[in-house]
Order: structure tokens, then sequence, then C-alpha cells
């Protein structure tokens, strides 16, 4: 259980990043703020958190290293 929160911790603060990144990318290839399509944008972002979610599922370095140190220390 202790390696699904780890694990479940570092996919979510991966995906807030990747949703994060994305919609400043959106917002910024529009001219105006006012020219803004705000449903774009948040599509977008929902989508590669979405992303980021299923490809963490393949692994997340930061789970796996922190794994070995905690295997080395014992």
């Amino acid at each position: 259980m202790a390696h699904f929160k780890k694990w479940l911790r570092a996919a979510a603060i991966r995906a807030l990043k990747t949703v994060a990144q994305t919609a400043l990318a959106v917002i910024g290839t529009t001219a105006l703020v006012t020219e803004i399509n705000w449903t774009v944008v948040i599509s977008s972002a929902l989508v590669a958190g979405l992303a980021s979610i299923l490809t963490s599922v393949a692994g997340l370095p930061e789970v796996d290293e922190a794994e070995e140190l905690e295997k080395r220390d014992e």
C-alpha cells in the first residue's frame, strides 16, 4: 500500500504540472486575453493530465529511485 501511495502522489504532482504547462502553452498562443478560447484551454489541459496519468502507469523514476534508496539503507 505504501508503494501505491508514493506512486499516486508522484503521478498527481506530475499530472498537475503537465496540466499547468499545457494551459500556459495554449493561452500563450493567443494574441489577446479576450481571444482566449477557455474551452480549448481546459480540454487540452485535461487531456494532457490524463495522458500524464496513463503514462505514469508504466512507471515513475522518482518512485523507483526512492524505493531503491530505501532498499540500500536496510
